[in-house]
């Protein structure tokens, strides 16, 4: 497969998991493009691997990550107060899912790596691990983290032995 046809296929899933990394549209946009500028330099060693979208992938979760790691990105969040829509209108459901992501994007980089590209890339532990660099274990217990995290920070009970 040439660079240009890998990126006509999966340019938009690379764009799309950017933007659920960085919560910034914008930014990730500019981050796909900065990984995919990488990538074609190295696009003959990366195609002849067994799974090229697994090292672009991880190659976008770890530009985030670098990202986040340089002092002049930080941004200071500041705690807004938002009147709780009223349940059953579009508007309700969207500020629910509104809420839900800036949670997650509160999440530290590995915990909200693992659950983007377990629930909405839809990947296996095994793949979430060569993307992130670590075992099969590591994953599920970022995955634990993560829900026990956001179960925390949305005043939801912890149930002994549950899983998410």
């Amino acid at each position: 497969m040439t660079f240009e046809e890998y990126v006509a296929s999966r340019g938009p899933a690379l764009v799309r998991l950017a933007r659920l990394l960085t919560g910034d549209e914008h930014r990730a946009e500019d981050l796909t493009q900065d990984v995919l500028s990488r990538a074609y330099v190295h696009w003959r060693r990366i195609s002849r691997a067994d799974r090229p979208d697994v090292y672009v992938r991880r190659m976008l979760v770890n530009a985030n990550n670098s990202w986040w790691r340089r002092r002049s990105s930080r941004e200071l969040a500041v705690d807004t107060v938002v009147d709780r829509p009223q349940r059953g209108d579009l508007g309700g459901e969207v500020a629910d899912r509104d809420e839900m992501w800036r949670l997650i994007l509160g999440l530290p980089d590995r915990q909200r790596a693992v659950l983007v590209l377990r629930y909405y890339e839809d990947l296996d532990d095994a793949t979430i691990a060569q993307i992130l660099d670590c075992s099969p274990v590591t994953v599920r217990t970022h995955a634990m983290r993560a829900f026990a995290n956001l179960r925390e920070r949305c005043g939801v009970p912890a149930k002994n032995g549950s899983r998410p």
